[in-house]
This record gives structure tokens, C-alpha cells and sequence, in this order.
């Protein structure tokens, strides 16, 4: 019999538990659990990027529940819905339990042997002939930091290719793009801690309320206590987090740094700038003021649909509030001029000072639990510890820790990014492509082309994940990895906190961990270092940590003070950890001094309309040294806007109780009969226009594929429409129904991270009895569904890379 703290389901946050500011925040300790466990391991939450402390519930070697931590930090016991059931899908029926090779056509059941040898054969058989440039790396936000360090010295060092990258690039690379560009290097400059005692909070595109529940909650504890905060929520739909904003800003979709760009007109003119900190702590004031003084509210409004009322008022709450907090997330991230706008602000802070300080911290969120590692440990396109890629003396410092010659680390030019790492597949030059832990064939733009690159015959496509995904079905080898709870790593959330997530159960059958695979890779391929010894030189996790604190001693994200004893002990701890800081550290640039000196920065930045990366020579003629850079931009309009032929505007986004493509929270059916199904989101206005009502079915098109939904009236400005993007073909092949299969090629100059908000679409009222009498649209939908993933109960799956069109296709077995 299920026993639960609460039913997190209908009551999404949880009871308050409100305090004043300065006031520690309360204990909440939220548990669900399907038997009473015999025992309780320690772990961390893997479903959103908030990296709450939990315990794992396990009876007879299963895992049966969890309980929050009411011990740690950053959450004080609680968990959101995601955290309390997610963790059934460890039990899935339909877990991968023994690797697949495709033999004639099928993904059929082989060794572990069999499977490691044909990739190792391949990967030589490739590095012979093409070089090491045509491996590539898709990693994830899901792994841990072990297993991302490891991966990063087998494809930096060990193989010396320089495409490795992950959908973290989809997901929070503008973060880290933001940071580097304001600061010097990644890094979150405040903490959770802050919501405790700011005055004012500011969400930029980040509906936070759905998408980190338990950060929500404490903000929801302040609001319910004495001297609430002020709060502004910048978001073209009036969503959970809108609906408690002081002021809510709807600007049309791609517009952010025209809006941002008038806050800062506004506080600029209000004479509410910090002249001292500006003088002393940063440089690129006087540019800034410059650009945005034509952005008056009434040319906002022009340019974005905000009313200069309402411009206004957030202005003034910005230009005299004490306090401030910023998160900005996918709104931003995934938008037109992602970093510019992320930078902006960055800018807002720091014109008044308001960074380093109680209550005053920037969190440029990630949409990922792990996803911050991917950039510590150069798992991604950056490299381990925030070494500047065009730094030479970085370089060495890579090549002596791991005893390899200089130039097999790749640095002769910047990384290559996802979007580029695809493209590169899909010409041809890379002929392998390993992909670890996430669902491409759903979460990448433009799928229909997704699915042609892995498809293709000349590409040898490995997919190492639990379930067998849309991505693995298309696979040539699919290895079984063990989940959260059947393995053991750390992983660091938002706010730098480090948290240990302990092994709890057995993997089922033959899965293995994701580090158990990388170090059976690197020692089938037999990689050395420079004295002949073996280039990994660690057999576990903890002595993966224990290499990977060397790698940071020095850097901004130091662990070198971190142990595994310190984070059994009750709580994440917040890097940097070391000498100076044994107990970890709360909020960064308390000094005013930031990571922007020529020889210590992470980058020399970036050109924001380009993307053309600033020379090291141009960077020395003006280091910083120290100061924090302000940089501004003009509002440059999106590239493809609504015209005759597609009318409205396209936004896509999460709900609640899903993570991702679902491969996990699908497996959960709380979550999953919480919201099972996409739907296209309208206004009463368009709804009226289109002739629809709520639970229509609607044909959606863009330029590049269709979906058929649902209607959701309310709630969204005329003229956009939005889907929630979880939605694949893994439990309903019936229809095409991934919002992906409408989204543009297209992303920013600087984070090259995709542009998934914005793309113009048409609507109609789709009726199944019409589309079977006209041949145009049963066609289209045709050509959509053939892609997608069908069949009953097998273990192996089927399908061609000849013979035509046809796909790789698989039989998935039912859960």
C-alpha cells in the first residue's frame, strides 16, 4: 500500500511554510513510498536541475520510495512531484537488460563482449582510415560528474576528437555562453539562498512554478510570510509563476532584448545606478548606456507588444528595489539572441551593484540535473575545469595532468557544437556517433531531418541508455545502462551545491553503469598516456572524483576540499571547496573581483550578431583584469516570423510532470495519467477565429512537419500558440505529436544553442473523417507517421538502413 506525505499530483508544492526574511527556511519532509523500506540510502533528486537531497527507500533490492532530506540545503526535505514518483520507472518492465546489435535489419541480443568489440573494431577501423575527427560524443544531462570527466579524457585525450557535445547545448548552454561573456567564466554568481531574503525577484522566461517545483515552493514560503518580495515574471503566457507576479510582462515571442533593454533605459534614467561599483568593478558602462537610450516604453511597446505601463512598473521596482534575484531559463535560452538577452540581465545587476551580496544573485537556471557538470568536465563542447579553449597555457595544464602530448588535445579551433556535430553526420565527414543517455530523435529541432542523418547508412550510430528509445530504435548497437539509484556519483546543481547520490540496488540483468561502459571502452581501445601507462588511471567513482578534484585545483570550480565522507554528511556543499573555502561557498564575487584576467578567463568572448570569437590579442589590449564586462545589444527581429502562409507563432516549453522526452517520468503512471498527452495552447481569440473549442483536434504545420493535437484554450496572447515538447511516439505511434517536428534550424551565434521558441505556424480544426477524403493532408500525415516507431512485444527491433525511405524500425517491449 502506497503511503505519501502528501498527494504532490493534486497539490503540486505543498503545504507553506512561510518565514520573514533572514529566517532559516522551515523543515518540509516530503516521502512517498510504495512498502516500508528495510533501509535508506543517501541520493539526490535527477529530474530537474533544482539537485534536491533525498533518501532512497529499498526493501528486498528494490527501491520502493524516497524521502526529501530535511537536513540539506537546498531543498529542507521537500520534493516535487517528478522526485516523488519518478523513481518507478527503475522498475519499468521494459528496461533494457542485455546490449543489441543490428544484424540484418534487426536490433537483436548480444554479449556484452560482443558488443564492446564491434564498437572498439569500428572506432579503429574509423580513426585509421578518417582520423579521430569523424568519432563524435551526444552526451547528456543525466549522467554523473564521474562519468562526464571520464568521457571527456577518453574523447579529449584518449581518442583527440574535438565533436563532443550533448543536449545540454539545447538546454543550458546560453547559462554558461552568459556567464562567460559578463564574468570571465561559468558559474552561478548567487544561490537559493537568496530567494530567502531578496526583496525583488525578476524571472526571465522561466516558469519556474512548473519547472523547478521545489525552488517554487520557497518562493512561495516567502510570499506567504512577512515583507514578501516584489516579483516580476517576464513570459508571453500567464503560467503558475505569472499568475503571482506583481507585474507580468507578455512580450511576443523573440523580442526579450528589446524588453530588457527598455528595464534598463529605465533605470538608467531613473538615476538608480551604482557609480561607485560601476567605476570600480566593471568596464563597458558608457556603451551600454548609449545603446539603450532610444528604448523608451513606448518603442518597447512597438517593438514587443508590452504596454509602456507595465514597462514602467517593473522598471521602477528594478531601479529601487534593495534586493534582487534574477532566474532566466528556456525563454530565454532557447530564443532569439539567447546570450545577448541572458547578458542583459546580468547587466541589470550589475549597472546597480546588486551581485555578491545577501539577497542579490543571478541564477541563469539550467534545464537539467547534471547539466552543469557536462561544463565543468568538458563532457561538451568546453573544456575541464573552465580552461579557455584559445589559452595555450590552459592547454598545457590538460596536457600535463593527463601526461599527452599537447596537441592531441583538441584546440586548434572552437569545439564543435551540436548542431554542428549533426551536421557534420549528416555530410558525412563523422562516420561514428555515440550517444549517451538522451532521446535526440525527439528533443532535437526539425526531426524529420534528425531521423534521415540516423538513418544513414554510413553512419554507425551507438545509443546507451535504459529504455529503448525513439533514438536507440534507429541505433546499430544499443548498450543497457543503469539509472539513478543503481550507481553511484556526484552531481552539482544551479546554485554550485555538490551532492553525492549513492548506489542503492542492482542494475537489472546486464546493465552496467555509464562509467563501468567508458572504462571498459578506454580499456578494450587501450589508450595510454605518454609513459606507457594506461591514460585512466581510476577503476571507480571516488577515484574518479579523487582525478577529477586535481583537474580543478586552481580554477573557479575548485573541489580540491570536497570528499566524498564530507557529502554523506548531511548536505550538498556549494564549490568552490578547498583551502580557502574548506565549508564551501554561498555566493561568488562578494570581493567585486571577477575571473576576467587574460591569462585566468574561461573565454575572450564572442561577437553577439556573429559569433566570431574575440582574439586573445584583442582580449590583452583590454583585459579587464578583474572587472566585470557589460555588454550591449540592439534587438534584431526573429528570422523567421507570421506571414500570409503561416500566421501564428509557434512556442514550445515543459510541463509539470514530465522530464524531457519521458523516458523516465512516462514510466511513472501518477505522472504519466497527470498528463498524458501534448496539446496546442490558443487564445479565445485565435480558438474563435480557427472555429475551435477546447479538445478539438488541430492540425498544426510549419514549414517543416505537422502535429495533430489537442486544443488548451486560454491563458496565451493572440497570435502565439504553445506545445509542450515531451511527447514522442514510444507510447502512441498514432499520430505525429512531437512539437519538434515544427521547429527551425536555427540557433545563436554565440551559445549555438537551437531556437526552439519561436517559429511560425498555421492552425485548422482537424477532423480524422476529412483528412481520410483529401489525399493532400492524409499524405502529409503519412509521410510524418512512417517515422514513427510502431510494433508490439519483442525484444529485438527491426528495420533497414536500405531498401528506400524506411527507417529503422522497432518493436518496443509494452511496460
Amino acid at each position: 500500500m502506497t503511503s505519501e506525505t502528501r498527494n504532490s499530483i493534486d497539490d503540486i508544492w505543498g503545504k507553506r511554510t512561510p518565514h520573514a526574511p533572514g529566517q532559516q527556511w522551515p523543515v518540509r519532509v516530503d516521502e512517498r513510498v510504495s512498502q516500508t523500506p528495510e533501509r535508506w540510502v543517501r541520493g539526490a533528486c535527477v529530474l530537474c536541475s533544482n539537485g534536491c537531497g533525498l533518501d532512497i527507500g529499498v526493501k528486498n533490492g528494490k527501491i520502493v520510495g524516497v524521502r526529501g532530506l530535511a537536513s540539506d540545503l537546498t531543498n529542507r526535505g521537500r520534493l516535487g512531484p517528478k522526485g516523488l514518483h519518478g523513481w518507478e520507472a527503475n522498475e519499468s518492465r521494459d528496461r533494457l537488460t542485455r546490449p543489441l546489435i543490428r544484424k540484418e535489419g534487426r536490433l537483436q541480443e548480444a554479449s556484452w563482449d560482443e558488443a564492446m568489440g564491434l564498437i572498439v573494431q569500428r572506432s579503429r577501423e574509423i580513426v585509421e582510415r578518417h582520423t579521430s575527427g569523424a568519432i563524435g560524443f551526444y552526451t547528456s544531462g543525466q549522467l554523473f560528474l564521474e562519468e562526464y570527466y571520464t568521457l571527456g579524457v577518453i574523447g579529449k585525450a584518449g581518442l583527440g576528437t574535438p565533436h563532443m557535445d550533448g543536449n545540454t547545448r539545447l538546454c543550458t548552454a546560453t547559462a554558461a555562453a552568459a556567464l562567460k561573456e559578463s564574468f570571465g567564466s561559468d558559474g552561478q554568481p548567487g544561490s537559493y539562498e537568496d530567494l530567502d531574503i531578496t526583496d525583488c525577484i525578476l524571472h526571465v522566461g522561466h516558469n519556474i512554478a512548473s519547472q523547478h517545483t521545489v525552488l517554487w515552493a520557497r518562493i512561495l514560503d516567502r510570499l506567504a510570510g512577512p515583507n514578501p518580495p516584489k516579483i516580476i515574471v517576464i513570459d508571453p503566457r500567464r503560467t503558475f509563476t505569472a499568475e503571482q507576479a506583481t507585474v507580468h510582462l507578455a512580450p511576443r515571442v523573440g523580442t526579450n532584448v528589446a524588453v530588457l533593454n527598455g528595464l534598463l533605459h529605465l533605470m538608467i534614467g531613473a538615476g538608480k545606478t551604482d557609480a561607485a561599483f560601476l567605476e570600480a568593478h566593471t568596464v563597458g558602462y558608457s556603451e551600454l548606456k548609449k545603446t539603450v537610450e532610444k528604448y523608451t516604453p513606448e518603442y518597447v511597446q512597438e517593438l514587443s507588444g508590452v504596454p509602456a505601463a507595465d514597462l514602467r512598473a517593473a522598471g521602477e521596482l528594478l531601479a529601487n528595489t534593495a534586493t534582487l534575484v534574477s532566474t532566466v531559463l528556456q525563454g530565454v535560452y532557447q530564443s532569439m539572441q539567447a546570450t545577448a538577452a541572458a547578458v542583459q540581465v546580468n547587466n541589470i545587476h550589475l549597472i546597480r551593484g546588486l551581485i555578491g551580496k545577501p539577497g542579490s544573485g543571478i541564477l541563469q537556471m539550467n534545464g537539467q540535473p547534471t547539466a552543469q557538470n557536462t561544463r565543468e568536465t568538458g563532457a561538451d563542447g568546453d573544456l575541464p575545469g573552465f580552461r579557455n579553449w584559445g589559452n595555450p597555457e590552459h592547454i598545457q595544464q590538460l596536457a600535463k595532468l593527463w601526461n599527452v602530448p599537447f596537441n592531441k588535445i583538441p584546440h586548434w579551433s572552437p569545439p564543435t557544437h551540436a548542431m554542428q556535430l549533426w551536421r557534420y553526420c549528416e555530410q558525412g565527414s563523422i562516420k561514428m556517433l555515440w550517444i549517451q543517455a538522451t532521446n535526440p530523435a525527439v528533443s532535437l529541432p526539425d526531426l524529420s531531418r534528425v531521423r534521415k542523418i540516423l538513418d544513414k547508412e554510413d553512419l554507425f550510430v551507438i545509443v546507451q541508455d535504459a529504455f529503448l528509445t525513439e533514438t536507440a530504435a534507429r541505433a546499430d548497437v544499443v548498450l543497457p545502462a543503469a539509472l539513478w539509484g543503481e550507481k553511484t556519483g556526484t552531481m552539482t546543481n544551479v546554485s554550485r551545491t555538490v551532492h553525492i547520490s549513492c548506489k542503492a540496488v542492482e542494475p537489472p540483468g546486464e546493465a552496467r553503469s555509464d562509467l563501468e561502459i567508458f572504462l571498459d571502452y578506454a580499456r578494450r581501445m587501450d589508450f595510454r598516456d605518454q609513459d606507457g601507462q594506461p591514460l585512466i588511471k581510476w577503476n571507480d567513482p571516488e577515484s574518479a572524483f579523487e582525478a577529477w578534484k586535481e583537474c580543478t585545483r586552481g580554477r573557479p570550480c575548485d573541489y580540491t576540499g570536497l570528499t566524498y565522507q564530507q557529502l554523506l554528511a548531511g548536505s550538498g556543499i556549494p564549490w568552490p571547496v578547498n583551502e580557502q573555502h574548506p565549508d564551501g561557498t554561498l555566493r561568488l564575487y562578494e570581493d567585486g573581483v571577477f575571473p576576467t584576467h587574460a591569462d585566468y578567463a574561461e573565454t575572450y568572448g564572442q561577437d553577439f550578431e556573429t559569433g566570431a570569437p574575440v582574439t586573445a590579442e584583442e582580449y590583452r589590449a583590454n583585459d579587464p583584469q578583474g572587472r566585470a564586462m557589460i555588454k550591449p545589444s540592439e534587438h534584431r527581429e526573429p528570422h523567421e516570423v507570421p506571414d500570409e502562409a503561416y500566421p501564428l507563432s509557434l512556442t514550445t516549453g515543459r510541463q509539470v510532470y514530465h522530464f524531457h522526452t519521458r523516458t523516465k517520468t512516462g514510466r511513472s503512471k501518477a505522472l504519466q495519467d497527470a498528463a498524458p498527452d501534448a496539446f496546442v495552447q490558443l487564445s479565445p481569440e485565435d480558438a474563435a477565429r480557427y472555429g475551435i473549442e477546447d479538445s478539438d483536434w488541430v492540425l498544426v504545420e510549419s514549414r517543416r512537419g505537422l502535429v495533430i493535437e489537442r486544443a488548451l484554450i486560454g491563458n496565451i496572447e493572440p497570435g502565439l500558440v504553445f506545445i509542450p515538447w515531451h511527447y514522442g511516439s514510444w507510447d502512441d505511434p498514432s499520430r505525429p505529436r512531437a512539437a519538434n517536428e515544427l521547429t527551425l534550424t536555427e540557433w545563436d551565434p554565440v551559445s549555438k544553442q537551437p531556437h526552439f521558441k519561436y517559429a511560425a505556424v498555421r492552425i485548422s480544426k482537424y477532423s480524422a473523417q476529412e483528412a481520410l477524403s483529401s489525399s493532400s493532408l492524409l499524405n502529409r500525415a503519412a509521410k510524418a507517421v512512417q517515422h514513427l516507431i510502431s510494433g508490439e512485444q519483442a525484444p529485438a527491433a527491426t528495420g533497414s538502413k536500405s531498401g528506400g525511405p524506411q527507417p529503422k524500425t522497432t518493436q518496443r517491449v509494452e511496460g
